[in-house]
Formats: structure tokens, sequence, C-alpha cells
């Protein structure tokens, strides 16, 4: 358990790597392994991953993983402020907490869960998606169109390559894009390259060549101070993976969103909020628990990382469904009480041998851009050995400095890219189930309070002024 914690943290902090391949690596070398112990190791780099990711996205804004784009937003300024040990003590504490709360909750309702996640069909995981999409006028900043603008070309960049349910090639330039434009290597231009040209006229990454200040227990007093942001981040993520295909990137930045709404300072967020880390932190690591849900009991994956361990529950004998529950129980719950322990070791890394990590931010960009860029080219063909991400990974680079520059919504660009596949899938799907009918998004409950909900936000800042119009003249 703990060197599949200290794995994860290693090669989650690695720009593109990730917790899904850090898996595939190690998938093979678990065979001499009995399943107990496999299973441990998996879901030990798995969790570790989702802390790991916070590290680079913390001091040098690139998220080593999908699950920590979010964590950018607020976690880099508090680096640049010279608050990284501050700012990766929050993390590791919501990392843990928020990790905690989801996986003891999971433990003590896991048979009235599996019946929720029963009802969650096609049309419902098409209304998550568009849920999603709709928090873009939140997380915009400044022009609400440009903030649509960047979500619908991020939606239109996902549709490259083959189309879902159809053999139909879409934007490919002949074979080189048949495969897609990867999301992974989408996040690594976006995040990595884009900041390593910005920083190219910069000395150090801390601005104003500040000393690095505060203290590991001045960050785990913010962290605690956020306590109903922690654990409903924690349930978002939970909830979130709980649904196959949704994964850490959408509750990241679900969470994040949800955070700026109800916020009593939603100006803050971007600047260095720690309400922004602490919710994007505790929704990754909450992932964890409800991903493991549809993959243990129906053989469906809710992200590529349990992806990978189910392929190690096939390989070790281990058949999804009843069984899991019945036979091999013991197994069952031996994975999660790993989960569950394993946030004490995320939290002890985190706050007593990571925050050592937070020096970085004084190394020159001289030092640091080449061996950025390095890691993010070797990130992008580490992904499916093709040049085409690489070829990706450097022009969404310029094309992010671009929007930088201009005021594009980068995280509206993101979220249009995670979350526009989701939505086209099931959409063709519910089509195809309701024979081409629309008003299967209207007769099923979950789906049309799900949708009410994406109304609600989309025009609640139009009722909002027109309530207060209405207010103000019945006062006159």
């Amino acid at each position: 358990m703990v060197l599949g914690v200290v794995v994860g943290i290693i090669v989650g902090a690695l720009p593109g790597m990730g917790a899904s391949l850090g898996m595939a690596i190690v998938l093979p070398l678990t065979l001499p392994l009995n399943p107990v112990n496999a299973l441990i190791l998996l879901v030990g780099i798995y969790s570790g991953s989702m802390y790991g990711g916070s590290i680079a996205a913390i001091l040098i804004n690139v998220p080593g993983t999908a699950g920590s784009a979010a964590t950018t937003l607020d976690g880099y300024p508090k680096s640049r402020m010279g608050k990284a040990k501050d700012a990766i003590a929050i993390s590791a504490t919501s990392s843990a907490i928020g990790g905690t709360f989801s996986l003891v909750t999971l433990l003590l309702l896991m048979p009235v869960l599996i019946e929720v996640v029963l009802f969650f069909e096609t049309p419902e995981y098409f209304a998550v998606a568009v849920l999603g999409l709709s928090l873009i006028v939140i997380v915009a900043r400044g022009s609400i169109v440009k903030g649509i603008l960047s979500g619908a070309f991020g939606v239109l960049i996902a549709t490259v390559g083959i189309a879902p349910m159809a053999p139909v090639r879409r934007y490919t330039f002949g074979r080189l894009l048949v495969d897609g434009i990867d999301f992974i290597a989408i996040l690594i231009g976006l995040f990595a390259i884009a900041e390593m040209i910005k920083l190219a006229s910069e000395g150090t990454i801390a601005k104003d060549n500040l000393d690095i200040s505060g203290n590991t227990v001045n960050g785990i007093k913010e962290a605690l101070s956020k306590p109903i942001t922690m654990i409903k981040s924690a349930y978002i993520g939970m909830l979130v993976g709980a649904i196959p295909g949704g994964g850490s990137s959408a509750a990241n930045f679900l969470s994040y969103g949800e955070a700026m709404r109800s916020s009593s300072n939603p100006d803050e967020f971007g600047e260095g909020s720690t309400e922004g880390l602490v919710a994007s932190e505790a929704s990754n690591n909450g992932t964890i628990g409800g991903s493991i849900i549809p993959t243990i009991s129906f053989g469906i994956p809710g992200s590529g990382a349990t992806a990978v361990l189910l392929g190690g529950l096939l390989m070790h004998g281990l058949q999804p469904g009843p069984e899991l529950f019945e036979a091999q129980a013991g197994t069952t719950y031996a994975m999660l009480l790993s989960i569950l322990i394993g946030n004490i070791v995320i939290l002890a890394a985190g706050l007593l041998l990571i925050t050592r990590a937070s020096y970085i931010t004084q190394i020159s960009t001289t030092t640091i851009i080449p061996m950025v860029i390095i890691l993010s080219t070797l990130g992008g063909i580490a992904l499916r050995t093709n040049w085409a991400d690489v070829l990706t990974v450097f022009l969404l680079g310029v094309l992010g400095y671009w929007m930088i520059q201009s005021n594009y919504s980068v995280i509206a660009f993101v979220l249009g890219a995670i979350l526009g596949p989701i939505a086209e899938e099931n959409f063709i799907r519910s089509l195809q189930i309701s024979d081409g009918s629309y008003i299967i998004f209207a007769t099923r409950p979950i789906t049309a309070v799900i949708l009410l909900a994406t109304f609600l936000i989309l025009t609640g800042p139009v009722l909002k002024r027109l309530y207060e119009r209405i207010s103000q003249a019945v006062t006159t």
C-alpha cells in the first residue's frame, strides 16, 4: 500500500503520466502477487497519483493528472506569492480528508449506492454532461461570449476522429488524426507548454523574488477552515466518479464551479483562493471511491484508471458483479480499506516530505523550462505512442498562450473538451433508444431534474436581476 501510494505520487507529479499510465506499467508486475496484494498496489497508485498531480499543478502550473487541472487555478497563484508550502499542505489535507469522507460514506451506503447507480442510464449521462457544460457561464471570467466561444471550441476539438456510434471520420486530415485528439495531450499543451512560453520572460516562478513564506501548520488550518466546501466537494467527486465516464477531470471542474457559485468571495477564485484549492483537491480524491463502484459492481470503468483496475481484476481471475460482494467480499473490502488507510500515507507524505519541493519555485526558468518541455514531450508520446499527440501538445501550448493573452477562458475550453464527447455519445444513444423522440429527456425523472438544474444555472443571473428590478419597483 505504501509503495503504491509513493509510486502514485511520483507518477502523478510527472506531466502527462497520471494514474492510468502508472497503473498500466505496474499491472504486469503484479502477476506473482495474490489478488489482494495486487489490487492494493494498484489502488495505492491510483490514490497517490490523484494527490501527486497537485504537486506539479501548484509549483509549476502543470497538472500532473487531468483531475488536478482546476488545482492550477488557485494553487499556482499561491506558489507565485511565495506560499507554496501552504498550498501543498492545503492540498494534502483536503485530499486526505475528502478521500476519507467519500470512502467511509461508500462503505456505509454500499448496498444503497449500487441501486442508485442502476438508475443512471444513457439519458442521465447526457444530462450530467450538459449540466457540466452549463458551468461555463460561472467559471468563465470576463466576457461571457468569449467563455462560450472557448467552451464551444473545446467541444469542437473533441469531435476530431471517428464519430461515436457511426464509422465516420471527422476532421482527421486523412489518417493523421484518425484516433482523435487525446485529452491529456490537450491538458499538457494548455497548462504546461503555454505556461513555459509565459515564464520564458521571467527569472523565477515566484514573483518579485519573494522568499517562500508560510508554513505547513497554516496550510492545515486554512484547509480545516473550509469544512463545508471540503465535504461538499468530496461528495460531488464521489457522485460524479460513480457515473461511468464522469471521471476526476469533470468532477474537478464541477466542484470548483460549485464552490465559486456558493462562495461569498467569488472574486478571489483564480487569485490564490483557499476555497478553490480545497474544492479541487477534495473532489479529485473523492472520485476514487465513487469510480470503483460501477467497476466492481457491473464491470463498467468510471475512468481510465479504473479501466486498468478492471484489467487487474480479470487478470487475477476476479469477475465484477455479485461475486465480489459475496464469495470475494474479503478482497473487495480489503481493497476499499486500503484506500482509506492510504489517505493517511498521502497526508504524511504531503505534510512531512513533499513540502520541501516548494523550493522548486526559486529555480531559474532557464533550468525548469527545458525540463518541463522534455517531460511534456515524453508524456505526449507515452500516451498512445503517436506523434500526433506530441504535435497536439505544442500546438495547444501556443493556442493556450494566445488565449491567456487575449482573455479567453482556458477553463471553459477544458470543460468543453471533457464533457463534449460524453454529451454527444449519450445524446445519440438516447435518441436511438427512443426512436428519435426527444421526449425521453422529459419523461425520465432524474434526467428532467438535472436538465432543470441546468436551465436554472443558465438563466439564474437573468432571473436574479429581473427579481431585483421587480422588488425595487414594488418598494418604490
